[in-house]
């Protein structure tokens, strides 16, 4: 089987840059594969993707050495498991606010006896490698995200969860849990509390803490806060950037 190059990249202890696919393009995900990610996750759960676009975003990351992820919409084995089968090698599960949760989400993810995954890792083979169902269950990342108030106070229980190798906080959904306006770049202290307590009991347990970013300098400042897989915006908003700059450029360029 194709090894996860995240795990040699965690076990190096670098950070992981990931990044994020909203736009349901096989051609879009494929650009962004050639720039330089290590990961990039196509987003089921509030990117404009469904299935069938993820899918050829994952043929399309195929093309390139980039470790395919998803973000599933909810917890539900049935997305988890169709997924892995179409070339996930990563899953990052919202709104994990539980032991229980983290429990059951693991258990999708993972053949049995350990876990309920169904076997059936149709297009996964051509990817990974016939003997996929062998390796499967040590290659393939569980991601539980962060980003309610009964997640934090369930920080130790979710991350003591045998066979969950990461959380990734989901910022502006935590700023709302804390009654603050959504950003993904706040500078509250409560929330810059809460993100070191995410990485202190990440490392208690020896997991790895992810975050989502509105910018590369803010980043910067939660890998050095300890964070070690970290999403700078997604493609849309970085089409949307790069856009506007240009535009804007050229039209004070006119006068």
């Amino acid at each position: 089987m194709r090894k996860n190059l995240l795990k040699s990249i965690w076990q190096n202890r670098k950070v992981v840059v990931n990044g994020w696919l909203s736009i349901p393009s096989s051609f879009s995900a494929e650009v962004m594969a050639h720039q330089g990610y290590d990961s990039l996750t196509v987003d089921i759960q509030h990117g404009m993707q469904d299935f069938q676009t993820a899918f050829q975003c994952f043929q399309a990351i195929s093309t390139t050495d980039v470790v395919p992820l998803v973000r599933i919409p909810w917890l539900e084995p049935s997305i988890v498991m169709k997924c892995l089968d179409a070339g996930a090698y990563g899953v990052v599960c919202p709104l994990v606010n539980t032991r229980e949760d983290a429990e059951k989400f693991v258990s999708y993810c993972r053949y049995p006896p350990t876990g309920e995954r169904s076997y059936g890792p149709n297009r996964v083979m051509l990817f990974a490698g016939a003997d996929y169902a062998d390796h499967a269950d040590a290659e393939i990342l569980t991601i539980g995200m962060i980003e309610t108030s009964e997640a934090m106070q369930n920080l130790d229980a979710i991350l003591s969860t045998p066979g969950l190798d990461a959380v990734y906080v989901g910022p502006a959904d935590l700023a709302l849990a804390f009654g603050m306006k959504p950003s993904f770049e706040p500078t509250d202290p409560r929330l810059i509390d809460a993100f070191e307590k995410v990485v202190a009991a990440a490392q208690r347990h020896g997991k790895i803490p992810g975050i989502h970013t509105g910018s590369g300098a803010y980043a910067v400042k939660m890998a050095q806060m300890g964070y070690r897989f970290i999403t700078v915006s997604n493609d849309a908003r970085l089409l949307a950037s790069a856009a506007s700059a240009a535009v804007k450029t050229l039209r004070e360029g006119l006068g």
